[in-house]
């Protein structure tokens, strides 16, 4: 019987929470740099391909070669910029959870495929090992309400706080990514998406804002048929 949300039906227009953890619940980043690393095939994913700039720096007889050889591997990269909008995201331990809404059809499953699959190549050869990093193909669930939505939300960036043991107000103690302070104002990162969510907010209202809504600590049954047992 195949795992639990992992056949998938994709629709145009559309939100999806996706998620995976580490095969046998193993760890998938085991130290800053691997964050960092997952954090930067997002942004080169996400942020639209500057062409011109890296075209430019191939024909310039300035840049030394190391340069116009990452600029010729960036061009050849894939690019979602236009397909996918990475809402939210919290990467922890031993799994990740993104919220995106894709225009096409199989974004996700294109962009879900050259993330996991390039940050398994660079995860074993690191750490100089073989096989499978993740529990199977990813798990994708496609979001049906604006209240599921903003549960997905409050959902993935509770997580780290929760695994860490604290309550909301010592989520700046969080030491792994996750966007919620770019949904707090603390921080401004351009592949990150809020708006969609941050538009359902009061941003003059504090007892109407997406901070008094990450205090509410009441869970909804929508997000349990999706919750990982880590």
């Amino acid at each position: 019987m195949p795992a639990k949300n992992s056949l998938k039906q994709y629709a145009e227009e559309s939100c999806y929470h996706l998620y995976n953890r580490g095969v046998e619940k193993r760890d998938i980043f085991l130290d800053k740099q691997d964050y960092s690393v997952f954090c930067s095939y997002l942004k080169t994913y996400l942020l639209p391909k500057d062409e011109i700039g890296l075209y430019s720096l191939i024909s310039s007889q300035d840049a030394k070669i190391e340069e116009k050889d990452k600029a010729i591997k960036l061009l050849s990269l894939n690019n979602f910029s236009n397909e996918i909008n990475l809402l939210a995201f919290s990467l922890l331990p031993n799994h990740f959870h993104l919220l995106v809404k894709q225009t096409s059809a199989n974004g996700i499953d294109k962009f879900m495929n050259s993330l996991l699959t390039r940050y398994v190549m660079y995860f074993n050869r690191k750490y100089q090992r073989i096989g499978p990093l993740f529990q199977g193909v990813y798990k994708a669930v496609l979001v049906n309400s604006d209240e599921q939505l903003l549960c997905l939300s409050q959902y993935i960036h509770n997580n780290p706080i929760e695994f860490l043991g604290v309550t909301f107000k010592d989520w700046k103690n969080v030491i792994w990514p996750f966007s919620l302070p770019e949904y707090l104002g603390e921080r401004k990162t351009e592949w990150v998406k809020t708006q969609t969510i941050l538009d359902y907010f009061n941003k003059t209202n504090p007892n109407q804002s997406y901070g008094n809504f990450m205090r509410n600590e009441e869970k909804s049954a929508l997000i349990e048929p999706i919750a990982i047992d880590i």
